[in-house]
């Protein structure tokens, strides 16, 4: 197999993410002020896209309150600072199930089950130019609960997304996802040029090793552009692996909490890292402008 090396990179920072992380590093933002300035700290020191999720300021457990992700995208769109603003819909589709023997009804705790139009509702006021949708469901091992996207939950969010102008973010955690992702194409509902993360060593995803991540990259239609990320301490040979691959690439602690070992990371650190790596293996990050030409995306503010 040639060596198919992106010589123009793009770095996506995921900000803060929806585990469980907010009390095992200082670094991790909760609330809105603080995410934004994390994200423009991450686009300062040279990522294009940033990636958010929003939290409780008080608790840091994850939420999909409109008016925190309103907060945040305002203040990143007043600073100084260009940056592709890419916001998560993957909350809204958890699970936990009873015992074993007694599965239903779900327990309350851990579920939160809501229709397409409300997973998409904060999509629809803060119009950025890419969210996320993450295409197929599974199992996670950091809680007893199943991720769950129906084919008719997709399919429905996908054409919202596509009617709002903004651009769905597939999600990839495995082989069939991608799968479904070229259905989504085929039928019309996502535009053909369709934009992937390939998510890999998330339990009980898609591993992390090569083989597998080759695997995903091989079904990805030509036309597509595809990003990759791994967890951990896999994150920064990933950056490697996916320009290698023909890709762009994701950092940031919604991921990974470690700079070095025993050394927490900021997002900005994270950042800087991967541009490293990708300009010591000949490429060139690319900035925010050049990320909208690329993938045909609308800097859009709400109502415009």
């Amino acid at each position: 197999m040639p060596l198919t090396m992106n010589r123009e990179v793009f770095i996506t920072c995921a900000v803060t993410g929806s585990g469980a992380t907010q009390d095992r590093s200082p670094h991790v933002p909760r609330s809105p002020e603080e995410i934004a300035d994390s994200a423009i700290a991450a686009a300062q020191a040279g990522a294009a896209v940033v990636h958010c999720h929003v939290r409780d300021p008080e608790t840091g457990a994850p939420s999909r309150d409109p008016a925190l992700f309103r907060e945040v995208t305002e203040r990143i769109r007043d600073s100084a600072t260009d940056v592709v603003l890419n916001l998560t819909a993957g909350m809204g589709g958890d699970i936990t199930f009873g015992g074993v023997e007694r599965p239903l009804p779900p327990l309350e705790a851990g579920t939160d089950m809501a229709g397409a139009t409300e997973r998409v509702a904060h999509v629809a006021e803060c119009l950025p130019e890419i969210c996320t949708l993450d295409c197929g469901t599974m199992n996670f091992a950091e809680a007893d609960y199943v991720m769950t996207n129906t084919p008719g939950m997709l399919q429905a969010m996908g054409r919202m997304m596509t009617d709002l102008g903004v651009k769905p973010e597939i999600e990839a955690f495995d082989t069939g996802h991608l799968w479904f992702a070229k259905q989504l194409v085929k039928d019309g509902i996502l535009a053909p040029d369709a934009l992937v993360q390939l998510c890999m060593g998330v339990p009980w995803g898609a591993p992390d090793d090569l083989n597998t991540f080759m695997a995903m990259v091989n079904n990805i239609p030509e036309g597509w552009t595809f990003s990759a990320f791994g967890l951990g301490r896999h994150q920064m040979p990933y950056v490697a692996a996916s320009v290698l691959a023909g890709g762009h690439v994701r950092v940031g602690l919604e991921d990974n909490l470690m700079l070095d070992k025993g050394v927490l990371a900021t997002n900005a650190q994270l950042v800087e890292r991967a541009v490293g790596i990708v300009e010591n293996l000949g490429a060139r990050v690319i900035g925010p402008g050049e990320v909208r030409d690329k993938l045909g995306l609308t800097k859009q503010a709400p109502g415009g």
